[in-house]
């Protein structure tokens, strides 16, 4: 899907410092969404779907995409309606080939400059989430993974996942910064008083409510956009 990326001002970043959050989502964006994860996931998804219900690998997909569209993410589906382990599941979906993902020096040392807490927000596991870090080079710059079992399998963009990582973990939302690629789980956490940064991904189904005014930056380069909030964190 074409979208022309607006320009952010920096006069209008809030300025990050030692009382600053930054929460970041994990897949499709802290790396390009043009490593194209998802698509690898996507198919131990549909096997899994396959294997657990006995299911040609047609009528799987239409299953796990309908459970997907109803409840979130197809685990939630498949533990509502067949009380599948979502630990195996887990396991199982995110054991995929990491190497399509660049160390990102750039990333790091961006993060490194930023003097606050920085935590991980994901509807993956913490597993993969650990593992996608490492390859990136940056795991040393995160204080902690708030994952889908740490929100009770519950996915964003629902409101629970949000007020359970701000509980835990002590976060005033009008000291913290959202990097999302999903715009719409963007929208809660406005909601919440967060300042929210869409970070920009091809695919289609992460741009609904890309147009809503709850969306305060916009960016399709993150370390890019992180070098503006040192720059003007420094002044």
């Amino acid at each position: 899907m074409n979208h022309t990326v607006q320009p952010t001002d920096p006069a209008t970043l809030p300025v990050v410092n030692e009382n600053s959050v930054l929460i970041f989502d994990l897949d499709n964006t802290l790396y390009p969404s043009s490593c194209d994860l998802f698509s690898q996931v996507s198919v131990l998804i549909g096997k899994y779907v396959a294997d657990y219900l006995r299911l040609p690998a047609e009528k799987a997909y239409l299953v796990q995409k309908d459970y997907f569209r109803r409840y979130g993410t197809t685990l939630r589906g498949l533990m509502m309606e067949h009380k599948i382990d979502p630990a195996d599941y887990l396991n199982k979906v995110h054991d995929i080939d990491l190497s399509v993902i660049a160390p990102s020096p750039v990333l790091a040392n961006a993060l490194a400059n930023l003097p606050c807490r920085k935590v991980i927000f994901t509807n993956a596991s913490r597993g993969h989430a650990s593992r996608v870090m490492e390859r990136l080079g940056i795991a040393d710059h995160f204080e902690t993974i708030f994952d889908i079992v740490d929100a009770e399998y519950i996915p964003k963009p629902q409101q629970q996942p949000y007020d359970r990582l701000l509980a835990r973990d002590g976060i005033d939302p009008t000291c913290a910064i959202y990097f999302e690629d999903m715009a719409k789980n963007l929208l809660p956490a406005k909601d919440m008083g967060m300042t929210t940064v869409w970070v920009h991904s091809d695919s289609d189904w992460a741009h609904e409510g890309r147009d809503d005014p709850r969306i305060d930056h916009e960016t399709d380069d993150l370390p890019a956009f992180l070098e503006m909030l040192v720059n003007k964190s420094m002044r």
